[in-house]
């Protein structure tokens, strides 16, 4: 494990939960004296204490070491905000609702921020049957490629893991889907909204400039 509860932290959580030094001292079976060493610097809480640490501020052990609490908001979560957690040492993806604790080799991890995808990893969606295709235009080299794409509608998320070398492309179910996520291992994620005009004729998007432009740009891509 890379990081050690620190007394900045044991001092913002005890003083959030309305606690003196006394009464968590109390709680742990140590006396004041030693929070506030703990607390300045001076000293860490012994390895067995951390259990009854993060008890005390109801909490988990790895919330308190990492110093970032989760508060239970992801009761109504809604998957449009999903968060995706990559870890750097083996390239394991995990996916999250909302706010968590992630830690893989030893690393805790960050969520993935997602930017637009742009000319160096575009995205096409296209529409067959009941399934929207995905193609990302990237090389897929042992060094530089696309590591997985994964359709998010409001209640459900679709993941297809790529691997160096394969193809740059997957199938989902259509089911309500509105994000597009494609994670490249050395950019990192990048998103689209499901484009109407290239995958989805049948819902009567106008025959605009902006429409024809895209499906220039598709056949281009597919053609």
């Amino acid at each position: 494990m890379n990081q050690y509860v620190t007394g900045a932290v044991i001092k913002e959580l005890r003083e959030k939960n309305k606690m003196t030094q006394l009464q968590l001292a109390e709680k742990l079976g140590v006396s004041d004296k030693c929070i506030s060493k703990w607390e300045t610097g001076k000293g860490y809480p012994d390895i067995t204490l951390l259990e009854p640490i993060a008890d005390a501020f109801r909490i988990s052990v790895t919330e308190l070491i990492s110093g970032n609490t989760i508060h239970n908001e992801n009761v109504s979560a809604n998957m449009l905000r999903s968060k995706f957690y990559v870890c750097p040492v083996c390239g394991n993806v995990i996916h999250s609702m909302g706010e968590a604790v992630i830690q893989c080799h030893g690393v805790t991890l960050l969520p993935a921020e997602a930017e637009p995808t742009d000319e160096k990893h575009v995205t096409m969606i296209e529409r067959i049957e009941d399934e929207y295709y995905v193609r990302v235009d990237h090389e897929m080299t042992k060094e530089h490629y696309i590591s997985f794409i994964a359709a998010v509608s409001a209640d459900g998320n679709q993941m297809v893991k790529l691997y160096p070398e394969g193809n740059t492309e997957a199938r989902f179910k259509i089911r309500g889907v509105r994000k597009i996520f494609v994670f490249c291992n050395r950019d990192g994620l990048f998103t689209i909204d499901v484009v109407k005009g290239i995958d989805d004729k049948e819902s009567g998007y106008d025959d605009s400039a902006e429409r024809r432009e895209l499906e220039k740009t598709a056949d281009m891509l597919f053609g």
